[in-house]
């Protein structure tokens, strides 16, 4: 039985270009800005990339391997808060909600502005985090995203109502 390439990602194998969850996760913002062949695997899904036809995609015994066992899933909410960094946002320790760092300001010239290519992959994040076994999750980044919507209004376009209904499935 040949084992799920996301499982054996996330246990410390490499992705198909060598690379590890490790060294992806101590990624620069620019790095992670920059390379578009990575989200596939930090944030699985079961649709096929259009942007990377070598990422694996999420099957039942992914799902199952993640929620069954909390080391994936606490890779998994590590390679959140990386892309939470990258935003400008953090989780609130006390309420288990997303918000906005300190940094906000100056990471949201990089990403919220039409037209972005971070709201793919916020879809992706959103998706992967509810498949996954981090459900929970997704609910605190998309009630981010949606008070981030009411204080730029339009900035999403519709990507906030595809957002909605990719968390409430």
């Amino acid at each position: 039985m040949t084992a799920c390439p996301i499982v054996a990602f996330y246990r410390g194998g490499p992705d198909t270009y060598g690379r590890t969850l490790d060294e992806i996760q101590s990624w620069d913002h620019d790095r992670l800005e920059d390379v578009h062949d990575f989200i596939q695997f930090l944030f699985p899904t079961r649709q096929p990339s259009a942007f990377n036809a070598d990422a694996p995609l999420v099957t039942d015994k992914t799902i199952a391997a993640f929620h069954a066992d909390p080391a994936l899933r606490a890779e998994l909410a590590h390679s959140l808060e990386v892309m939470l960094n990258f935003y400008g946002l953090e989780t609130d320790l006390k309420s288990g909600g997303v918000i906005k760092a300190d940094k906000f300001a100056t990471r949201a010239e990089n990403w919220l502005v039409v037209p972005n290519h971070n709201f793919l992959r916020l879809t992706r994040i959103l998706t992967s985090l509810r498949l996954l076994g981090l459900a929970d999750r997704a609910v605190a980044l998309l009630a981010c995203l949606e008070k981030l919507n009411t204080e730029r209004p339009g900035v999403f376009g519709n990507s906030i109502d595809f957002w909605r209904a990719t968390v409430r499935s």
